[in-house]
């Protein structure tokens, strides 16, 4: 039984990257919370396909769509298409995200790029597209930063500099939007087990968990978990804020 402040029912909850990691966790604990959840994608569309039929099969409402968040007329296409399905919006999560590391001396201008790109500019995009559905009938936006903006991170200028940027493009939206009933707050990963993840080296999962106080990764449940706080009315008074999530790894 969901508790009355995170009923969800009703809702109408894109989540972008939804079909692995975080994002399909947000997926599905948004849709057991209520809402039609449509699962945003722009590869691997069986496992979009898999996680909406693991929603459905659970009892919940989910669809999956297939667009590019860097592509900013295949964004306003893809939401065009959500306001005549459903003719309002709710909650957008940002989930989607790509790494393209390397040391900044040996970064190309296409790496650099290509990580702002979906990082930052797909972000952007899509919070400039839900905020034309929202701003008659509010919603909530979570947008998805890293710990990398924070720590910095061993070739990952890009990934950090357009994480960090991620950040400050909430706590603007939250300012410029806040009048119109649209809350945008950011959760910060530390390090999440996901595939993401899985090619870290033995010898730094071993430094990385000494580090943490709570003594292991996290898992995508813990940042669905907080995904769906801000997202429901619970966190109604809740806007502009930047959430960690890294078992005390970095305190603020």
């Amino acid at each position: 039984m969901t508790l009355p402040a995170f009923d969800l029912s009703g809702k109408v909850a894109l989540v972008t990257g939804a079909q692995r990691g975080i994002g399909a966790e947000c997926a599905r604990l948004l849709a057991a919370a209520g809402a039609h959840v449509i699962v945003g994608y722009v590869v691997e569309p069986e496992r979009a396909e898999q996680l909406c039929k693991e929603i459905i099969a659970a009892g919940g409402k989910a669809y999956s769509t297939c667009f590019d968040v860097t592509d900013s007329l295949a964004v306003t296409r893809a939401f065009e298409k959500i306001a005549e399905l459903y003719g309002r919006l709710d909650i957008l999560v940002n989930n989607a995200g790509r790494r393209v590391d390397n040391l900044a001396l040996k970064m190309s201008d296409e790496q650099w790029r290509q990580a702002l790109a979906v990082n930052l500019d797909g972000v952007f995009y899509c919070c400039r597209a839900a905020l034309a559905l929202m701003r008659k009938t509010g919603g909530s936006i979570v947008n998805v930063s890293s710990i990398a903006a924070f720590t910095g991170s061993l070739g990952q200028a890009n990934y950090a500099a357009a994480k960090a940027g991620v950040v400050g493009l909430t706590r603007s939206l939250a300012v410029e939007y806040g009048s119109r009933g649209i809350r945008v707050n950011c959760v910060v990963p530390g390090i999440i087990e996901t595939e993401m993840t899985a090619d870290l080296k033995p010898a730094f999962r071993t430094d990385l968990l000494e580090r943490i106080p709570l003594k292991r990764f996290g898992e995508p449940a813990d940042v669905a978990h907080a995904v769906l706080f801000l997202a429901s009315d619970a966190a109604a008074y809740i806007s502009g804020v930047t959430l960690h999530i890294n078992g005390g790894g970095y305190p603020s």
